[in-house]
């Protein structure tokens, strides 16, 4: 099948759409109008959601709780809000926010990236098929997503993800939809890794036994900064990596074969000067 031909398989399987939840986090340094996007793209979706879980990462500034007033005074009973003093960081936040989810399907979405119409329906008839978690590739933009700069290769089956998920994340976080029962099992999310929260979880998940797929098409806008590609690296970054990835070895998921293929050119990667590392991902690991 071709790129788009798996997810018309799935579109086309005989279903009654469940209710789902939206599930997000926004902390005070993120922009109003992106938000506003973000949430248009999702209360626009073919199958819309019956629920939209935000969590207030912390105070927010007047602008973005106007946004958050406004949209669910225009749409009653749709939002719930999780909200606590401080900053957490997003693997606390997506913690708080999984558990206040009502729905078994939890789709997360960032509140600054633009979902497709129809992921939705796509995604949830994949579900139907009888898998536990689906991703997509993705569209990654700076400035429209009219005007995209790459786009992923994600890997697709669950042979294929299992094998991927030993050396790289095999799912880009944004667009993922899982069932609330098989995150609940594998742990939840945890703010042990950070900047490796998703992945983290993603593992205990294909750990548990969970059915996975990758849908072979765009269906997020994913808004990367110019830096976005720059900031993956450093020291700093390379000892979080680190951690992450000795964790997997401790739980078994990982053999020190895997860890070595997977730290040591990862670590290569983040000790290169800015300009390359951005070069290497933005040619090498996505499609230009």
């Amino acid at each position: 099948l071709g790129s788009r031909g798996l997810g018309d398989v799935y579109k086309r399987q005989t279903m009654q759409c469940p209710a789902y939840s939206v599930l997000m986090s926004l902390y005070a340094k993120e922009c109003p109008e992106y938000l506003k996007e973000s949430l248009d793209s999702m209360l626009a979706q073919t199958v819309p959601p019956t629920e939209i879980v935000m969590v207030k990462d912390g105070p927010l500034t007047d602008e973005l709780e106007a946004v958050l007033l406004d949209y669910d005074s225009a749409h009653p009973k749709l939002f719930k809000f999780v909200a606590y003093a401080e900053n957490r960081g997003l693997g606390y936040a997506l913690r708080q926010g999984m558990l206040a989810c009502s729905n078994e399907i939890v789709a997360r979405m960032d509140t600054d990236d633009v979902a497709c119409p129809d992921r939705m329906e796509k995604q949830l008839a994949a579900l139907n098929t009888g898998l536990d978690m689906v991703g997509s590739d993705v569209v990654e933009f700076i400035e429209s997503p009219d005007k995209p700069i790459a786009i992923t290769n994600l890997p697709k089956g669950s042979d294929a993800i299992r094998a991927y998920s030993k050396r790289r994340n095999p799912f880009r976080h944004p667009p993922m939809t899982f069932r609330k029962s098989k995150v609940m099992e594998a742990g939840n999310y945890s703010s042990d890794f950070l900047y490796f929260e998703d992945w983290d979880l993603f593992n205990r998940m294909l750990a548990c036994g969970c059915r996975a797929d990758n849908l072979g098409e765009p269906l997020v806008c994913m808004r990367v900064s110019e830096d976005f590609y720059a900031r993956r690296g450093g020291v700093r970054y390379l000892k979080y990596a680190r951690a992450f990835k000795r964790a997997q070895v401790e739980r078994g998921y990982f053999t020190e074969r895997d860890y070595v293929c997977s730290y040591v050119p990862h670590a290569l990667v983040c000790l290169m000067p800015n300009s390359l590392r951005s070069l290497i991902y933005r040619i090498l690991l996505r499609r230009a």
